[in-house]
């Protein structure tokens, strides 16, 4: 990743178009949605676009016709999830084709699917995975932006061993030969990326803890965003079972019962 401007097949360049494009129309829904609903996501959905668009665009020569970097999708997977970021990084990956001759426009199919559909699927369903068991915030975080980074290098392996499979053992070995060889750049940058991530996170938490409680990052125990915005602000007062908020007034002591000369009756 990025496969490099005419290096594929046309019949592979088209299939993976073709296999990309319903991921990123229904992104597209979804950011739209986000941002009529919540405005002041903006920002944030802009500073993780930018995130991944600096990050990926730190290339290194790697396999022939294809390069290693960091890819940057973890964090805005984690916060917005993947939908979006297929969106964000499909915008990336376009302006680095046309701007910057970093992979291109033929090969844009098979560069979105790897980097902007698999890669944060894979990170965020680490990251769930990883705080429905309540592990600790910062340590799923790493995990996330380290498989979506390997994720992504895992499927352009793939991509590259289907349109060149090894002349003798076929499709397997051009994957092994592939896959070996991403092997030795992209363990490093993975790891790199997600102290990376850690990083930026922690800072976000500083300076927006609030927007980041609203997108239901700090939830753990596999609990949803909307799970989270359907009972923020919810507080139950303990007091007469079943009516929240009302407290039980203590019983008295020779306040509740009268005295007559027939008996007691109670009031």
């Amino acid at each position: 990743m990025h496969i490099a401007e005419g290096f594929l097949p046309p019949a592979h360049a088209v299939a993976w178009g073709v296999a990309s494009a319903p991921f990123v129309v229904h992104g597209v829904r979804s950011l739209t949605r986000e941002v009529r609903e919540h405005p002041e996501s903006t920002l944030l959905i802009g500073a993780s676009g930018a995130f991944t668009f600096v990050l990926s665009a730190l290339k290194l020569p790697s396999v022939t016709g294809s390069c290693s970097h960091p890819t940057g999708t973890g964090l805005g997977a984690i916060l917005f999830r993947p939908p979006i970021m297929a969106v964000l990084g499909t915008i990336t990956l376009l302006f680095q084709a046309l701007l910057l001759a970093h992979g291109g426009l033929t090969t844009l199919g098979a560069n979105v699917f790897s980097m902007a559909i698999v890669g944060p699927w894979a990170g965020y369903a680490v990251y769930r995975l990883l705080r429905r068991f309540d592990v600790p915030l910062m340590v799923a975080v790493f995990f996330a932006a380290f498989v979506a980074d390997l994720s992504t290098y895992c499927v352009t392996s793939v991509q590259l061993a289907l349109a060149f499979p090894d002349p003798s053992s076929g499709f397997p070995g051009a994957l092994g030969k592939f896959g070996s060889i991403f092997a030795v750049t992209q363990i490093p940058l993975a790891v790199s990326e997600g102290l990376l991530t850690v990083l930026v996170m922690r800072l976000l938490v500083q300076s927006s803890k609030g927007e980041l409680t609203r997108l239901g990052v700090f939830l753990a125990g596999g609990r949803s965003r909307s799970e989270n915005s359907g009972t923020t602000g919810t507080t139950e007062t303990p007091g007469t079972p079943g009516t929240p908020g009302t407290p039980e007034t203590p019983e008295t002591p020779g306040t509740n019962e009268t005295t007559g000369t027939t008996g007691t009756v109670a009031r």
